[in-house]
C-alpha cells in the first residue's frame, strides 16, 4: 500500500461522531453566566470532515445520531459543509447526540461534554460493513469512536475492511478520559488502534499514555515509525512538533497567535495537513500547513465554522511573521 498514493485520491471515508455544540457569547463569557450561545457543528471526526471538504476535498461520514431534532441538526449541517451524510444514519430509544458546551476563553476556561449515552456509540458492525470503501482513498478517524462498545468493535471491522480495500489507516488518538470506563481499558485499546494505522497523530501525553508514562511518549512514537505507521507526528504544544517518517525526525514550530479558546486545533490540524498530502506537496510542508489551520481556529469562536478553506490558509501564511523556532529533542 503507498500512503500518499491513497491520499491523493482526495476522497476520504471519516468514522466518528458528529454532534452539536454551544459557546456563550460574547468572546470571555462564561458559561454560568450565560444568557446567549453560539451554536455549530461539533464532534472530532465531523469537524475534520468539513475541514477537508473546506479544501476542496471529498469526505463522507460514517456514523449514528440520535432520531430527533439534535440528529437532524447535524446531518443538516454536514449537508451545509458538504459531507456526504449517506452513511450517517439515525438510532432509535434514548440515545443522544453529543452535546459540547465550551467558553470562547483561555484563561479559566471551561468544557463541559455530555456522551452520557451517546448515539454515536452506537455505530455497528452491519453500519460499517455497509460502507464501500473502493470509492475511497483513505479512512479517518479519532480516537473516541473506540471508547464504547457498539462502536469500538466497529471502528476496528471499519479499520480491517479499508486495509482490504488497500486504504492507509489515519488515526488522531485524541484521548479523552471522561468517555472511557478506565485509563486501562484506553491504553489497551487505543494501542491496538495506533499498531493498525498507517499515520498517527497524537500529542505527547497521549503518546506516552500508551507507553505507560509521558517520559516514554517519544519512544513509542519512534518505535510505531519504525514498524507499523509510515508517518508519526509527536505534537507538544506550544513547542512545536516532530514528524518522524522514512527513518527521519522532522521538527516544526508553530505559527503563534493570540489564542481566544484551546478547541478546535487538533481537527483542524490534521484537516489542514490531510488535505495539503493530498494537494501533493511535501511532508513538512504539510505539517506546517495543519499547524497553521490550528493557529487560525484557535484565534476565532466555534470550531467547524472557524476552520479555514484555502484561499483564508493562503492569506493567513501571506500576512503571519512565520513559525516559532521548533524545539529539538
Amino acid at each position: 500500500m503507498d500512503v500518499l498514493e491513497g491520499i491523493k485520491k482526495n476522497t476520504f471515508v471519516v468514522v466518528g461522531r458528529v454532534g452539536i455544540d454551544f459557546s456563550p457569547e460574547p468572546a470571555g463569557m462564561a458559561i454560568e453566566d450565560a444568557t446567549s450561545m453560539m451554536v455549530g457543528m461539533g464532534g472530532s471526526s465531523a469537524n475534520i470532515a468539513a475541514g477537508l471538504v473546506k479544501f476542496g476535498s471529498s469526505a463522507a461520514l460514517v456514523t449514528r445520531v440520535s432520531d430527533d431534532a439534535i440528529g437532524r441538526y447535524c446531518v443538516n449541517q454536514l449537508a451545509h459543509y458538504g459531507v456526504d451524510a449517506a452513511h450517517v444514519k439515525p438510532i432509535a430509544g434514548e440515545f443522544r447526540n453529543s452535546l459540547a458546551v465550551y467558553e470562547t476563553r483561555v484563561e479559566n476556561h471551561n468544557s463541559v461534554i455530555y456522551r452520557n449515552g451517546a448515539a454515536d456509540f452506537q455505530m455497528s458492525i452491519e453500519d460499517v460493513e455497509a460502507v464501500d470503501y473502493t470509492q475511497y482513498g483513505a479512512l479517518i478517524t479519532a480516537g473516541t469512536v473506540f471508547a464504547a462498545e457498539p462502536s469500538r468493535t466497529a471502528a476496528f471491522r471499519a479499520f480491517d475492511l479499508a486495509k482490504a480495500a488497500g486504504l492507509p489507516v489515519i488515526f488522531d488518538v485524541d484521548y479523552r478520559p471522561y468517555s472511557w470506563p478506565s485509563p486501562q481499558v484506553a491504553e489497551e485499546v487505543l494501542s491496538k488502534a495506533g499498531a493498525m494505522a498507517d499515520i498517527i497523530v497524537a500529542n505527547d501525553e497521549e503518546f506516552g499514555f500508551m507507553a505507560g508514562g509521558i517520559e516514554k511518549g517519544l519512544a513509542k512514537a519512534r518505535d510505531l515509525a519504525a514498524t507499523t505507521a509510515a508517518i508519526v507526528v509527536y505534537k507538544m504544544g506550544h513547542l512545536g512538533a516532530i514528524t518522524i517518517a522514512n527513518g527521519t525526525e522532522t521538527p516544526s514550530g508553530i505559527y503563534p497567535v493570540e489564542a481566544v479558546k484551546p478547541t478546535g486545533a487538533g481537527d483542524s490540524f490534521m484537516a489542514g495537513f490531510i488535505a495539503s498530502l493530498a494537494a501533493g506537496r511535501p511532508l513538512h510542508e504539510a505539517v506546517m500547513r495543519g499547524s497553521a489551520c490550528a493557529a487560525i481556529v484557535v484565534a476565532k469562536p466555534g470550531c467547524a465554522p472557524a476552520m479555514p478553506t484555502e484561499n483564508q490558509l493562503e492569506a493567513f501564511l501571506a500576512s503571519h511573521p512565520g513559525p516559532s523556532v521548533p524545539d529539538v529533542i
